[in-house]
Parts: C-alpha cells; sequence; structure tokens
C-alpha cells in the first residue's frame, strides 16, 4: 500500500540502506517548488538552495552511511540513437538553471557525498544499476526521486521515497498506486506512452486501457501472444483493440526498450564504495559565502554541517526506538587516514619472527589481533596471529593454513593413474612456508605475556580467550578500540569496519571479499595466503589507527577515561574468564521438558482452533490477522509498515483483555520461543571438550551499558513462570559443589531514593523497610501493619511503574482499576514523595537542555527525539530520560562488584564465577566453601557502590539455580 514516511522510516534506518538520489529530479523540482533566489551578484541559488535543503532532510531522516547523488551527463544517451524523437519536445534548459548546475555539483562533493554522472546513459539507469548490485547483496535501498519509471525497480528491499510529500513506495505501494505489480511497469509504460519523455506507446491506449491490458492477460509479452483474448476483457474498445495491438507492435516493442531502466551500466565503483566522507571546510565555507547561505555558513564556521550530519543507526532503549545523537566528536569522519598495505608482511620464516620479536620489545605499544577458522572463541582453532606498530608497519604469521589438492590413488604397481581416471576428491594440505606452530607461540608467549607491552585489541576479548585456549595468559591489554567507541557513545555500531569508515574514511577488506558467501564460504585457514595476511594485517594496523584517533576524544573528559580505565577495561578479562567457565547443565532434563513442552503446545494449538472455529496456522500472520480482525471482529490497535494489522506480542497482549484466543496465542508463542531457544538448543550447545555451555557476553551492545549474551541468551530465561524455573533447574552444579546465586535487592527504585534524594523514600530503604508495603501505608494513609496483599501489590506496581515511565492507562490496566483511580494512586505517590516528581522534572529539563543523561558513574545515555515535535517521540524520549540513569547505573554497580569478587577469587580453584543475568551474579562454589564465599559476595556486591540508601543483596545456594535464586 501507500505508506505513510514516518510510519516506517525508523525501520528503514535501522537497516543502514543504501540510499540513491535522482539529482536531475531533485534539480528539476527544486528549481519550479522554490523561488527565483539570487545572491547580491545576481546570480541565481534558488536551485541550489533547495536541492541541498532537500538532501538535508533526507539524510537527517535516513541517516544512511552509503549515499550518492546521481544527474544526467551532458550529451545524448542510448536512447537518443534508438529513437531521435526521444524528450526532444523538451524545452532547452533554462540559463537560469543551467548556470546552477555545476556550483551545485562541486557543493555536494564539497560535502562529502559521492555523485555520479555518466556519459551516455541517463541517472535512471546508474540508480537502477546500483539498486540491483545492492539489493542482490541483500542490502536495503531507498531511491529518492519523483519519477514514476523508477517503480519498475521495486522490490523486497528496493523502495521509493518521494521527498516532496513525505511518502515511501514499497511492492505493495506499487500496486495500489499503479494496479499493478513493479515487473509490469515497463509494460504499462510501453503501452500507454510516457507524453514526458515522448516515449510513443500505442496510439489509442490510455492508462485504463492500458491497465485493463496487463491486469486481465498479464505482461506484453503475454498479451501479444494471446490477443484473441483481447476482445473479451471488460475494456472499452476491446472488440477492434486486438488488431490496434497487432499493428502498433513495432511501436510497443521500442516503446518497451525505451522505458526500460538500463541495470548493467558499467560503473568503476560499487554499492559499498559510496561512503559520505568528510566535508571540505574550506570549500564549503568560499561556497556559501559567495551564493549567500548564511545558515549553513555559519555552520561550516563553527564546524558543524547541518547538510550532511551523519547519525548513528536507530537503536533500542527497553521497548522505546530512538535515533540517537552522535556525540560532537562524532558527527564525523574525523581524519582520511591513508593505509599503506606495502608495509605490510608475511612472516614465513624464523629469521623474520626473530626480527618482529625484536621490534615489538623495543616499542611501548603493539596492536594484536588473531585470526581463527570459528567465531566461537571456545570452539575456534587459531590460525594466524597479526600485530602492527604506530608507524603503519605490520606482519601477519600464518599458523595453520591449509589449500586443498587433488586425491590421487596409486595403482597396484604403484604409479599414478592417467590424470583422466583420478578421484574427484580432494584432501586438505598445510601450506608450505609456515612456522611450526607450537614453536611460534612458544618464542610470542613472553612478549604477549609481559605487562610492560602495551596491547590494543578491538573486541580483545576475543583474542584474550583464545591465547588463554593455547597456554597464554596476555598481559598488558590497555586498549579495546570497540570499547573507545562504546564510552564515547554507546548509542552507535562499534565494529571495526564501521568505525574505520567513521574515523579513518577507509573502507576496509571485507572477509567475503577473500572467503567468497554462503554455504560456499571458505573459513579463514583455507583462504589464500596472500589474501589472507593482507587481510589480517590490515586488521591490526586500522586498530591501532583508530586506538590513535579514538584515544584523543575520550581524553578530553575524564569522567569518560575513568569510566573506561576503572569499569571497562577490567570487565574484559573477568567475562573472558566467565565464558571460559561455562556453565553445566542437566541435558536429560531439558529433553525431557521438551517432549512436555510439545505434548502442551499440542493441547493450545487444539484450544486455539476450536476458539476460532476452524483450524488455522499459529505461527501464519495472514491467517492470524483474517482470525482476529477479520471474523472476530478484535480492534486493530496497530498497523505493520506496511499498513497490515500488527499481531506482534504488545498487540496480543492488549487484546487478551477482550478474548481468550491472543491469551493462548501469547502463550504458545512463549512456550514455543523456550522450547527452540532453551531445552531444545542447550543440550546441543554442550562444548565437547569441556562438556559445559559457554555463553558470549556482549559489553558494546546495549544503550545503558547493561551487558547481553548470546549462544546462548542468559538473560531472557523467565524467573516468574513454572517453565523458566525448570529451565533453570537445569543449570547445575558439578559433584561435590554448590550454586551460589546472588542478586541486588530492587536497585533501581533504591538508586532512584539516591539520585532523587526523596526523604521518605531515602528513609524507608535505611530503615529497611518493605518498600512496597511502605509505599502503600503511605499513599493509603495506612498503618504498615493493616497494608493488605493487594495494596502492597498496587503499590509495587506504582513504585516499579514509575521509574519506566507508566502512564495511568498502563497503571489502570496492570491493576484492572479504573483510570481515574490509577491517576489518583499516582498523584497520591507524588504527594508522599515529591522529590521524585523533582527528579523526574529536572531530568527531563536536562536531557532536553544537554541532548543525553547521564548514569552516577559518567556514562551517557543520548536522547536525540528529547527536543522533537512529534510529542509521541518526545514523551517517549522522557520517559528513557527518567529510566535510562537507574538502569544503567544498576549496570555500572554490577560491573564494579564482577570486577572486585573476580580479584578476590581469580587463584582459588574451588569457585568459579559462571553467569551474570541482569542484577543476579551466579557461582560454582565447592561445598565446604559456601558460607565463606556466600558472605564475602555478599559484602563485595553490597560494597560496589556507596549510595545513601544501603544496597542489599540476597544470596541462595541450591544444588541448581533455580534452588538457589
Amino acid at each position: 500500500m501507500f505508506l505513510l514516511y514516518f510510519e516506517i522510516v525508523m525501520a528503514q534506518i535501522a537497516q543502514n540502506p543504501l540510499v540513491l538520489v535522482d539529482g536531475s529530479s531533485y534539480l528539476y523540482r527544486a528549481f519550479h517548488a522554490f523561488p527565483p533566489l539570487t545572491n547580491s551578484l545576481g546570480e541565481p541559488t534558488g536551485a541550489m538552495f533547495g536541492v541541498l535543503n532537500m538532501l538535508k532532510s533526507l539524510i537527517t531522516q535516513v541517516q544512511p552511511s552509503h549515499i550518492a547523488v546521481v544527474f544526467d551527463a551532458k550529451g545524448k544517451t542510448f536512447r537518443d540513437e534508438l529513437f531521435e524523437q526521444y524528450k526532444s519536445h523538451r524545452p532547452p534548459m533554462p540559463d537560469d538553471l543551467r548556470k546552477q548546475i555545476q556550483p551545485l555539483h562541486d557543493i555536494i562533493r564539497a560535502l562529502g557525498i559521492p555523485l555520479l554522472s555518466i556519459e551516455g546513459v541517463e541517472a535512471d539507469d546508474v540508480i537502477g544499476t546500483l539498486a540491483l548490485q545492492a539489493s542482490s547483496a541483500g542490502k536495503k535501498v531507498l531511491i529518492s526521486t519523483g519519477d514514476k519509471d523508477m517503480a519498475q525497480l521495486v522490490d523486497d528491499n528496493i523502495m521509493l521515497i518521494n521527498t516532496m510529500n513525505n511518502t515511501l513506495l514499497d511492492r505493495e505501494g506499487v500496486i495500489e498506486k499503479y494496479g499493478i505489480p513493479p515487473e509490469l511497469i515497463i509494460d504499462y509504460l510501453a503501452l500507454m506512452g510516457d507524453s514526458s519523455d515522448n516515449i510513443p506507446g500505442i496510439s489509442g491506449v490510455g492508462e485504463k486501457t492500458a491497465l485493463g491490458l496487463l491486469q486481465g492477460i498479464g505482461s506484453m509479452a503475454e498479451i501479444y501472444a494471446n490477443l484473441d483474448k483481447v476482445a473479451d476483457l471488460p475494456i472499452r474498445g476491446a472488440k477492434k483493440l486486438g488488431e490496434k495491438l497487432a499493428a502498433a507492435k513495432a511501436d510497443a516493442d521500442l516503446s518497451y526498450v525505451l522505458a526500460t531502466i538500463k541495470t548493467d551500466v558499467e560503473l568503476d565503483l560499487n554499492p559499498e564504495q559510496l561512503i559520505i566522507g568528510t566535508a571540505n571546510k574550506d570549500e564549503l565555507i568560499e561556497y556559501f559565502a559567495r551564493y549567500e547561505f548564511k545558515r549553513w555558513l555559519n555552520e561550516a564556521l563553527n564546524d558543524e554541517s547541518s547538510v550532511t550530519k551523519p547519525q548513528e543507526q536507530a537503536v533500542k532503549i527497553n521497548n522505546y526506538q530512538a535515533t540517537p545523537a552522535l556525540a560532537k566528536q562524532e558527527s564525523a569522519v574525523k581524519n582520511s587516514v591513508k593505509i599503506d598495505r606495502t608495509l605490510y608482511e608475511t612472516v614465513d620464516n624464523q629469521a623474520k619472527l626473530q626480527q618482529w620479536i625484536e621490534k615489538i620489545r623495543q616499542v611501548k605499544l603493539v596492536a594484536v589481533d588473531t585470526e581463527t577458522n570459528a567465531l566461537d572463541p571456545m570452539l575456534a582453532e587459531l590460525v594466524g596471529i597479526s600485530f602492527a606498530l604506530e608507524n603503519g608497519e605490520a606482519c601477519y604469521i600464518p599458523l595453520a593454513h591449509v589449500h586443498q589438492v587433488a586425491a590421487q590413488a596409486e595403482n597396484a604397481q604403484g604409479d599414478l593413474f592417467a590424470e583422466s581416471e583420478q578421484s574427484s576428491e580432494s584432501r586438505w594440505e598445510p601450506v608450505v612456508g609456515q612456522l611450526n606452530k607450537a614453536e611460534c607461540l612458544s618464542q610470542l608467549k613472553p612478549l604477549l605475556e609481559n605487562p610492560e607491552i602495551k596491547k590494543i585489541g578491538q573486541n580483545i576479548k576475543y583474542d584474550l580467550t583464545i591465547f588463554a585456549n593455547n597456554g597464554i595468559n596476555m598481559q598488558g591489554v590497555t586498549f579495546d578500540t570497540m570499547l573507545e567507541s562504546y564510552v564515547l557513545n554507546s548509542t552507535g555500531r562499534h565494529n571495526m569496519d564501521d568505525l574505520a569508515e567513521r574515523y579513518l574514511g577507509h573502507h576496509t577488506i571485507a572477509f567475503e571479499d577473500i572467503a567468497g558467501k554462503g554455504k560456499n564460504q571458505l573459513t579463514f585457514d583455507q583462504i589464500e595466503l596472500k589474501k589472507a595476511a593482507e587481510y589480517a594485517a590490515e586488521d591490526a594496523d586500522v586498530t591501532m589507527k583508530l586506538h590513535q584517533t579514538l584515544w584523543r576524544e575520550v581524553a578530553q573528559s575524564p569522567e569518560l577515561v575513568k569510566l573506561y580505565q576503572e569499569m571497562e577495561l577490567p570487565l574484559v578479562s573477568v567475562l573472558s574468564r566467565i565464558e571460559r567457565n561455562g556453565v553445566l547443565i542437566d541435558s536429560r532434563a531439558l529433553l525431557a521438558q521438551s517432549k512436555e513442552f510439545s505434548q502442551k503446545l499440542t493441547a493450545l494449538e487444539n484450544k486455539a482452533h476450536e476458539l476460532a472455529g476452524q483450524h488455522f496456522n499459529l505461527a501464519s500472520t495472514k491467517q492470524l490477522q483474517e482470525i482476529l480482525f477479520d471474523k472476530l471482529g478484535l480492534p486493530v490497535l496497530k498497523k505493520t509498515p506496511k499498513g497490515a494489522p500488527s499481531t506482534n506480542e504488545e498487540v496480543l497482549e492488549e487484546l487478551a483483555y477482550e478474548h481468550e484466543l491472543p491469551k493462548l496465542l501469547v502463550e504458545h508463542r512463549g512456550l514455543s520461543k523456550l522450547k527452540s531457544t532453551y531445552t531444545d538448543k542447550l543440550p546441543q550447545m554442550v562444548n565437547r571438550k569441556t562438556g559445559r555451555v559457554h555463553t558470549s557476553y556482549h559489553q558494546a551492545v546495549t544503550a545503558t551499558g547493561r551487558l547481553s549474551s548470546s549462544d546462548p541468551n542468559l538473560q531472557n530465561i523467565p524467573v516468574r513462570n513454572e517453565e523458566g524455573r525448570r529451565i533453570r533447574q537445569a543449570f547445575i552444579a558439578r559433584k561435590g559443589f554448590k550454586v551460589i546465586a546472588a542478586d541486588y535487592s530492587q536497585i533501581e527504585l533504591r538508586i532512584m531514593a539516591h539520585l532523587s534524594a526523596d526523604k521518605g523514600l531515602t528513609a524507608a530503604f535505611s530503615e529497611g523497610k518493605d518498600i512496597h508495603r511502605s509505599t502503600a501505608a503511605e499513599i493509603f494513609g495506612l498503618a504498615l501493619e493493616n497494608v493488605t496483599a493487594e495494596q502492597r501489590r498496587s503499590a509495587k506496581a506504582i513504585n516499579f511503574g514509575l521509574i519506566y515511565g507508566m502512564s495511568s492507562f498502563g497503571l489502570s490496566r496492570q491493576l484492572g482499576i479504573a483510570r481515574g483511580d490509577a491517576q489518583r494512586y499516582m498523584d497520591l505517590y507524588f504527594q508522599r514523595y515529591p522529590g521524585v516528581q523533582t527528579f523526574m522534572t529536572n531530568i527531563r529539563e536536562k536531557a532536553k537542555s544537554q541532548g543525553y543523561v547521564e548514569t552516577l558513574f559518567g556514562r551517557r545515555l543520548y536522547l536525540p527525539d528529547i527536543q522533537s515535535a512529534n510529542a509521541m517521540r518526545r514523551k517517549a524520549a522522557e520517559r528513557v530520560a527518567i529510566n535510562a540513569p537507574m538502569q544503567g547505573t544498576a549496570a555500572d554497580i554490577i560491573k564494579r562488584a564482577m570486577i572486585d569478587i573476580d580479584k578476590a577469587i581469580t587463584d582459588d580453584p574451588d569457585i568459579l564465577m559462571i553467569m551474570q543475568v541482569h542484577d543476579e551474579l551466579v557461582f560454582e562454589v565447592k561445598e565446604d566453601k559456601i558460607e565463606h564465599y556466600s558472605a564475602l559476595i555478599k559484602s563485595l556486591m553490597e560494597n560496589a557502590a556507596q549510595l545513601h540508601v544501603p544496597l542489599i543483596v540476597d544470596v541462595g545456594v541450591g544444588d541448581n539455580w533455580d534452588e538457589a535464586h
């Protein structure tokens, strides 16, 4: 369908699309839409201003990293050679417009935006070629144009943006607007012609007739193959239409060629190279001054550019989709750094190895990177190591590369068969010219374990784990470029490729370029050594150069330096140890639970069919939409980006108040997810070497600083339902050991008490009162002993609801009370705890004034929508402003606790830290040390931060995680 631009643009941003701008279309639209502006010299400027303004608006909304503005080139194109009358009726370009073309091109290039103009073809053809290249690679594409011809390019990855009326056109939109799918647009134009381009079409065939033919028979080829069927179509003049079509076959064929966008233009670049680069400040100042674009001139003089100010991808903070503002230091590429690959060396003999060992001994700082044959560090084998120095020198030491050779069988006399008789099988043999792996690691070990030689890495936790699994305890880890970027702005993307483009203006060698794609992709040990060496050495070199840029930015803020040095960096080795420790699971119990889940899912499915009055596929969105909204008549609460009624979990939970079927569907989805994610999958994830499951923790993912985990994701195992608790029962301890679980009690409420300094809330926590009972007593004007369980539940909902920005409507739904009663409860709460309301007001104002909020330890959480004119987005940002400091501070506190505990237990084999989940730490402890370590863990966690109220940690012990929790 025809989609509202702002309804789905965030979803497009989240996938970082390639943006292709039809510059020629922009140019004419701007010339006619904007007033005929001139500067004081009388030079026309209106079209330039209009195009730049439209570009500004587009880039602000979509925030792409890859973009190109494409203009028609001077001279004739291949279409003019095919048909002399092509576009011949158009009047010559007005002089006032022609004069603006070259300076406009110059300004766009000065802004760092790639600009293309290819002779012999039109802008449409260049855009079509790039769009299909990107789409074929699975990348999303947004084409900004007002040209209907472009609709033929739309597919599952390609959409059109019309910035004049703020609409997006996807496949369904093309069908709704034109009555036909994108693949018939060329046929449509060929049949009816296009007066704007002077495409002849078929005389007498207009829009309605063309649609009638295409909808009734099919493509133009199918129409001409079935001319005898034309007379039967419900089209005016259908009886004679077949003859008319037959007579105009040549015109139709010519029109088809003229209307077809060429998608195989020879270009000397590809979509990945269309990166927004560094703006040329001096040129911009000169252009903006000459053409008297005063606002943009002032911004350029102040090192700003509102025309191209790329921002980070949309990220999710809790349930709020926000497009974070970049920190000022990240507003543009900082340097265009030249990467000199001629300084890279492959270390393939002992002499070269000794030379590099000596170089590393003499430097103060070295970048280190490992190459392996798998992504999971607990399964990966070390293939090679790369080092880089501050002067741009880098090397790669191959240790385990192999190459494929044909297997040859021998005959009885020992002679080889003839080539035609050779077996087609192959084998992998070690590459000649590699050092002995064990001997090489033995020589590198003293350097890697020397704390005086400072090391830099990109996501260096991975390298720490790889070295540890090879008997090397790497010391001297001082910098991690991923974490340097993360403390600068937690809402950004922190992988090396993105950082290199953003900060260095460098496009790194892509792994797929050297390894291939899909099922035939090579592992790193199978890649040709020359390519592998260049790739690996570049990784180390880029890491060094990124550090040189990023640390200058971090160092400007003492708070960020402290956050990095005292929290994020020390946590790296702690997380590496936790991952290597792993956790023991009871696979048999999980498999038995899977069988029970299967039976329960079947029962739920049968019940759903009964409630719906028919059989249907519970996983089919389309069938759900038909049953819920068409058959049962339930209200449509939300729509998908394509305009269909949404059936996501949030919607189903709302609908569950009105009908039993949505409630059952939520239960089915939750149980199905638990089965597929945990009870089915966990037994398959047991490491064969260790017999344990090893998750991966991620420091640089969430905006608030919380850790996340994957393979498996430990954060999503529910604790409040029976199924989730039974999964936790399968997390067990070794024989002779117990599980200790230590969980912060109501930590975010305690942080609220600290930040708000509310006297009543602080007193309740300081006196050790049940905070929910105490809140209920305050709200309802009762003595503590007279508070009922229901009143305590209401107070608990208010306590937690307020810190997550819950409205009176949300509270009324949660408690099942009237909205007026819910609002009265909230008003009473703020009367009793006025400091909380003052804090909320102040934090919103602070967020508005500085664009971010901070945790207690200086972590910044950016909130661009805090100034949004859209009330809904602004309110959502305000809710995040309230919650983020508490959630972020809680994350910081548990990180500090993990570091302190790790220091205390590292040398004792009788205790392992095995998991971190939200506000909880889990340990495996020898039975005779339970009492000692329970007390130590509780003490260190409760003293990880000094608040105005005490931090309380609940410690439990059991044979499994559920018992201990």
